[in-house]
């Protein structure tokens, strides 16, 4: 089958995150099993606007915002040479079914924006955005079928009006966790990028009151963003920032740290809750959408979303009043794959 994915972005855009690892891994995957895959993005400085990267042809035209009408006159283009569509929904989407015409979609919602609105836009933006133009777009999709991460996920698109969702726990590979030791002072670890969604002032802000019981507690900050220089200008002592970090200096700090920290608005899995128990580091979160799913069957603790809450469980962790076993909560990108597969299969034998 001749698949295009539409994504914003792909793994070589400084601002991948976990959708990118999801697109990609999954597009190598559908290669394998005998699929001619091509992923269409945004354009990456000093990146070709058509590469193959392990069996994927990545085409990349367009920016933040006209990569949404680039794809449309890339199909316009080269259509009739597809027979499926995968369309990701990240905040604003595609619209693919819009444009295709008979050719069958499958939709990928990583997750919902909602709260997120007010966090990465301004106002009166931020309230358009949540009450009239994400229902609108996702309207469209509301008999299209619809993959998505975890069971909250998919009771927010059903929220939204979508009737055809399905629920595909994300994927990982078994690694060797590095062999190192873990601190010997309280070490909290916040994996993520730096900006208002995902509230990275509430793990300060949560270490300054553990710090009342455990002066010695330090927190280790590993991600970038627009958040940055005013984070480290406030931070108490004891707070590191390390950038973004190659994956194996940042799992051996993952391994190293006693804990970590999710406190986003809402996610659609929580990629870093599974990188951190993948190398035995059990994570407490907020009992936000995705969160309660991933830091719950990684063998975490959800808690109320306060920098107090979140400070009362991490004291009650370095306490041991609270023992938490982390377990690597997600499946083979294999089984994942061989899910997307059977998905996109049936779709299209159904297709007109």
């Amino acid at each position: 089958m001749r698949i295009l994915f539409y994504n914003w972005r792909d793994l070589a855009h400084p601002a991948a995150g976990g959708a990118e690892v999801w697109t990609e891994m999954v597009a190598r995957h559908l290669v394998s099993k005998g699929h001619e895959v091509t992923l269409f993005c945004a354009s990456v400085k000093d990146r070709l606007h058509r590469e193959v990267v392990e069996g994927v042809t990545i085409v990349r035209r367009g920016g933040r915002l006209s990569v949404y009408r680039e794809g449309r006159k890339f199909f316009a283009e080269s259509g009739d040479k597809f027979d499926l569509v995968l369309d990701e929904i990240n905040t604003r989407p595609f619209l693919t079914p819009r444009f295709v015409g008979a050719t069958p979609v499958v939709a990928i919602a990583h997750q919902v924006a909602r709260e997120v609105w007010f966090h990465e836009a301004h106002l009166p933006m931020a309230v358009m955005g949540r009450y009239f133009f994400e229902p609108r777009w996702l309207r469209e999709y509301r008999d299209v079928p619809t993959l998505t991460l975890c069971p909250s996920s998919a009771a927010s698109l059903r929220a939204y009006g979508l009737r055809n969702v399905h629920a595909i726990i994300p994927g990982g590979d078994p690694i060797a966790p590095p062999q190192v030791e873990k601190e010997t002072v309280p070490t909290v670890v916040f994996l993520g990028r730096l900006v208002s969604s995902k509230r990275p002032d509430h793990a300060i802000e949560a270490l300054t009151l553990l710090q009342r019981k455990h002066p010695e507690a330090r927190l280790w900050i590993i991600g970038d963003g627009p958040m940055h220089d005013a984070l480290k200008r406030k931070s108490p002592p004891h707070v590191e920032f390390y950038g973004r970090l190659p994956h194996d200096e940042r799992n051996e700090l993952l391994a190293r740290a006693h804990v970590l920290v999710a406190t986003s608005v809402r996610e659609g899995w929580g990629l870093n809750v599974s990188e951190a128990a993948e190398v035995g580091t059990p994570a407490i979160g907020y009992n936000v959408c995705g969160l309660v799913d991933s830091v719950a069957m990684s063998g975490g603790h959800v808690v109320e979303e306060s920098p107090a809450a979140l400070a009362e469980a991490l004291r009650a962790f370095f306490d041991h009043e609270l023992t938490l076993t982390p377990r690597v909560p997600t499946q083979t990108w294999q089984e994942v794959g061989d899910a997307v597969d059977d998905i996109i299969r049936r779709v299209h034998a159904a297709a007109p």
